[in-house]
């Protein structure tokens, strides 16, 4: 009874002491990094606007949105402005 759990066991602490070391070595690696490289990620997501769009752009679509619920653009004319800009000609 007992030779069968002893591979089980065996192979748990295996596991549970291969995992705690790789957690151990990951934890080493990210203190070496200078904090200036562990933040670099963050500012970069910060500058850029959602999409990878530029404010210049999300600017000219909320004007084009403005016009057609004015009535000035009709919706084709929309769509084909709206596909102009994301396309960026």
């Amino acid at each position: 009874m007992f030779r069968r759990r002893r591979p089980l066991v065996r192979a748990a602490m295996v596991g549970g002491a291969g995992y705690y070391a790789g957690k151990k070595m990951q934890e080493g690696r990210e203190q070496d990094q200078p904090e200036e490289e562990q933040a670099q990620p963050e500012e970069e997501q910060a500058d850029q606007p959602a999409g990878g769009m530029s404010n210049d752009m999300i600017d000219q679509l909320g004007k084009l949105g403005q016009l057609h619920e004015q009535g000035v653009l009709t919706d084709a004319e929309f769509d084909e402005q709206k596909q102009k800009l994301l396309q960026g000609t």
